[in-house]
């Protein structure tokens, strides 16, 4: 290869290279809007945002309101991705209301775990007749559902597998202690603890609202080994295989970014990627 056409040719690749990156930054919305909850996930956002800017990507972080649902907002072209929820949990909320949202990749596991303020040690500890509160939401209501089975409290349907479907308190099949199941919503469950025995907190709610950390405030946590409620990074069908799209996810799945998931919340929140 003469040097005169290595050099051409080193040119055309770098005038292509530069040419994609230009469709990328032509086509990723200024700014490109990202739906959050207040705590872990718009602590996290902070480095996604820095490392985005790397790839020319301006993202302006939203930490929507409890009264605005992320899910509504991005399908209606409010924001253009969110980043607040597990699978089973989008699964839902899609089957409901008919969403046309895609998941483009995963981000972290947030434990739910039961918490006390009685002298208990672990779920086994529970009395006779205990107060047990459990999220009223389908699929964390399953997670604490699962808690429970998993210490041998109660038994669920059998085959029930929770990668494909939720359960609730109707599908208790035995419950030797006679456990009160009380359904609460999520974000009440932390200030409900002064009158129940134990709750099942999302960490979401657990870390954002009491403060809570499950690996060292929690008397049972959810196991970590093959858990389907690892949380995602969502956008709408028709963004799936955008060039920012994929730019977005690059910037949260980063070496930066799991090392600060790691240091800031000591094990609490796991980095899935």
């Amino acid at each position: 290869m003469s040097a005169r056409f290595k050099s051409l040719l080193q040119g055309a690749v770098f005038a292509a290279s530069l040419m994609v990156v230009g469709i990328a930054q032509a086509q990723a919305p200024n700014p490109l809007r990202v739906g959050v909850r207040a705590g872990p996930d718009e602590l996290i956002w902070e480095v996604v945002t820095q490392e985005a800017k790397k790839s020319n990507l301006n993202v302006e972080v939203v930490v929507l309101a409890s009264n605005v649902a992320p899910n509504e907002a991005l399908n209606n072209g409010d924001l253009e991705a969110n980043s607040f929820q597990h699978i089973p949990f989008l699964r839902d909320q899609i089957k409901q209301r008919g969403y046309k949202l895609e998941i483009i990749g995963d981000t972290y596991i947030s434990p739910l775990a039961f918490y006390t303020k009685k002298a208990y040690k672990s779920l086994a500890d529970l009395p006779e007749g205990a107060k047990v509160g459990i999220p009223n939401d389908p699929s964390n209501e399953t997670r604490a559902l699962v808690v429970l089975r998993d210490a041998g409290l109660i038994t669920l349907t059998e085959g029930f597998d929770p990668s494909r479907s939720t359960v609730s308190i109707n599908d208790v099949k035995s419950n030797p202690k006679k456990l009160e199941l009380v359904e609460i919503p999520s974000g009440v469950l932390a200030r409900s603890l002064e009158d129940i025995d134990v709750a099942g907190i999302p960490n979401s709610y657990a870390y954002g609202t009491a403060g809570l950390i499950a690996s060292r405030d929690g008397i049972a946590v959810e196991k970590r080994e093959n858990n389907p409620y690892v949380n995602v990074l969502v956008v709408r069908e028709q963004d799936k295989n955008v060039p920012w799209a994929r730019e977005l996810l690059k910037a949260y799945q980063s070496e930066a970014v799991r090392k600060f998931i790691q240091h800031k919340f000591e094990g609490s929140v796991i980095p899935a990627f």
